[in-house]
């Protein structure tokens, strides 16, 4: 199975996102991760660290529900188009936003609760791993990837995406310093550019540090 993504991408990440985001319009769902609001949602708020923050979504919802953010992203139009969002939301004061290449910088200390949803920073299993170090004792980590992709989708079909017990795998954390909350797949809805709709499945990782 394929896991090649676009050359640009794997040389040039911050042009390929920067250039990704101003195509796209400042808009978005308003709406969390499932996933998220699935696990997240009956945690006690704390401080939050999101990989990959996009347009926001999922950060403002963290900040509404009580939680004081950081959100992390790569392309400097999504962390504007996130801030926008998050200044609309009145939750703006609870956030706080950082560009950073995660393979080469990463947000200074722990956190209760860290999420990478959909998460491409490269090389992967290196950025998953401070990832870890970065849930504080008694915090938890949640880690989405794609396990399908919609009719719609640009990606090559036959990619391959890691499950979430490959992911467990590949980080290589000790059984006694990790509670494994969920490890599978979870399905949702999602629409297309056009109003089209779609059920797909994803790989999901759902950890609490002991």
């Amino acid at each position: 199975m394929s896991n090649e993504l676009p050359d640009l991408q794997k040389t040039d990440p911050e042009r390929f996102w920067e250039e990704r985001y101003q195509a796209a319009s400042p808009s978005s769902s308003g709406a969390p991760s499932a996933a998220l609001r699935r696990f997240a949602e009956s945690l006690e708020a704390g401080r939050a660290l999101e990989l990959g923050c996009g347009k926001g979504d999922d950060a403002v919802w963290l900040a509404a529900t009580g939680w004081a953010v950081v959100a992390v992203d790569i392309s400097s139009t999504a962390l504007r188009y996130a801030a926008a969002n998050a200044e609309r939301a009145g939750v703006a004061h609870r956030i706080v936003f950082e560009p950073h290449n995660l393979s080469h910088s990463f947000p200074d200390g722990q956190f209760d609760l860290v999420t990478a949803c959909f998460l491409a920073a490269l090389p992967r299993e290196d950025v998953l791993r401070r990832a870890t170090e970065a849930v504080a004792p008694g915090g938890h980590l949640l880690i989405v990837d794609h396990a399908t992709q919609p009719p719609w989708s640009s990606a090559p079909p036959d990619r391959h995406y890691p499950t979430a017990a490959e992911t467990w795998a590949a980080l290589a954390l000790k059984e006694r310093d990790w509670a494994r909350l969920y490890v599978g797949e979870l399905e949702r809805r999602t629409s297309g550019p056009n109003g089209e709709t779609a059920m797909v499945r994803d790989h999901v990782l759902f950890l609490k540090r002991l």
